[in-house]
């Protein structure tokens, strides 16, 4: 895919961006270059390759899921100003 300086121009004016014919020119030197280079990588043959999570293959260790810390919630509750159906109730800020 090629653009043309007038693909260049409306994509500007599009995005809400000012360019001259100057700024056009390089941007679409640039634009085509990438394009070209997405051709380039889309010719590849990837079939039978297994997409990949990561660039280097790590793992993070991982621990099991074990519960550690004991369950406080009455104690947390008993001590809280008000309390309703285990929940706890706070003063309205907002009207």
């Amino acid at each position: 895919m090629s653009l043309t300086p007038d693909d260049v121009k409306r994509i500007a004016r599009l995005a809400r961006i000012e360019i001259d014919d100057v700024q056009a020119q390089a941007t679409q030197a640039q634009l085509n270059t990438i394009f070209d280079l997405i051709a380039t990588m889309q010719a590849v043959d990837t079939a039978g390759i297994a997409p990949m999570a990561h660039a280097q293959e790590v793992y993070q260790r991982l621990r099991d899921d074990v519960v550690t810390e004991t369950d406080r919630h009455a104690a947390f509750q008993a001590v809280a100003p008000a309390v309703e159906n285990g929940l706890y109730l706070v003063p309205k800020v907002i009207e």
